[in-house]
């Protein structure tokens, strides 16, 4: 079988070309320069191109029975722009993609979306959010990232049917060898540095990279058309994970909690100076952090998780080995 990775250059994306070849599939991969991100392998089949290229996109897919879409749209800080633009940037994108799949005749699309679409259990439920849940829109709308994630998601399974299987996997925090773009790898570089004198008084859900990849195989071989998965792993308090990073690195554990209080001064005085460019969105999200069921991923395409000192270990060695970390 062909498939074709969109963003192999990528963290997960890599992991899935990986994975991939390691099923004994013909892996194509589209890229906007030469960059192969954390692969080496010289089978994979290196495209040039951009999900703003349809011409490209329909000559990647032309033979490919999947398509692994894991180079979604990001609203980066660093290149602020208004809500409006970032939402029809991100909805282009993903209808690009799905014309490509629909031209060139792909049996199954896998979507990479993100834990962000997964909304808050209904009050007085006693119980981990799962795919029931769907974030709902603030108003106003404040954070461009939440926003436009769950617009692309919407659009990807509205475009399931008859002539293109859709299946959505929501990865949770990704942690693990080969984050080449630093995703979420800042946070372990600090811990690990012993620079991590502080925790943020909420709980997170941290996955394997290696693990989210496994997934995406199995949701092109066996998951439910229409459907969405969450790829999670262990549950558990930042205070924990940041313990847990400094003990294998052999520095110094947090010592005190970040009260709630200073979080929302922060993102009351970034708001109120843009041009600093703070992380006012994704600090002011807070509150919605969660713990998430995993039982649907588990029990349909056999999800499993390493133990999270594994991943961790694994992580600082690939940081050390690329120069990130002395």
């Amino acid at each position: 079988m062909t498939v074709l990775v969109l963003g192999a250059t990528g963290f997960i994306g890599g992991h899935i070309a990986r994975a991939a070849l390691a099923q004994g599939w013909h892996v194509r991969a589209l890229r906007r320069s030469d960059s192969v991100g954390h692969l080496a392998e010289p089978e994979i089949e290196w495209l040039s191109g951009d999900l703003n290229d349809p011409s490209s996109l329909d000559a990647a897919m032309r033979g490919c029975e999947t398509v692994f879409h894991a180079a979604a749209y990001y609203p980066s800080p660093r290149r602020p722009r208004p809500m409006a633009e970032h939402l029809a940037a991100g909805v282009q994108e993903i209808q690009n993609v799905l014309a490509a799949c629909r031209q060139a005749k792909v049996r199954r699309l896998i979507y990479t979306s993100t834990l962000t679409t997964i909304g808050l259990p209904p009050p007085g439920e006693d119980r981990r959010a799962d795919e029931r849940d769907v974030y709902q829109p603030q108003r106003p709308l404040t954070s461009a990232y939440h926003e436009v994630k769950i617009l692309m998601e919407q659009a990807a399974l509205a475009a399931n049917g008859p002539g293109l299987e859709v299946v959505v996997v929501n990865p949770t925090a990704v942690f693990g060898p080969g984050d080449v773009h630093l995703t979420l790898s800042p946070a372990l570089l600090f811990a690990a540095r012993g620079w991590a004198l502080a925790w943020l008084p909420v709980t997170a859900n941290i996955v394997d990279v290696r693990d989210v990849a496994a997934a995406h195989i199995a949701a092109a071989e066996r998951g439910r058309p229409g459907e969405r998965y969450i790829l999670g792993g262990h549950n558990i308090t930042v205070r924990d994970a940041l313990t847990a990073v400094a003990g294998i690195a052999g520095v110094r554990p947090p010592l005190f909690p970040i009260p709630f209080l200073l979080i929302d001064l922060f993102v009351l005085v970034g708001r109120a100076l843009p041009f600093l460019h703070l992380p006012t969105n994704h600090l002011a999200a807070l509150r919605r952090w969660q713990g998430y069921d995993t039982q649907k991923a588990e029990r349909e395409l056999g999800l499993s998780t390493r133990p999270l000192e594994t991943t961790i270990a694994d992580a600082l060695a690939w940081l050390r080995s690329a120069g990130h970390l002395r």
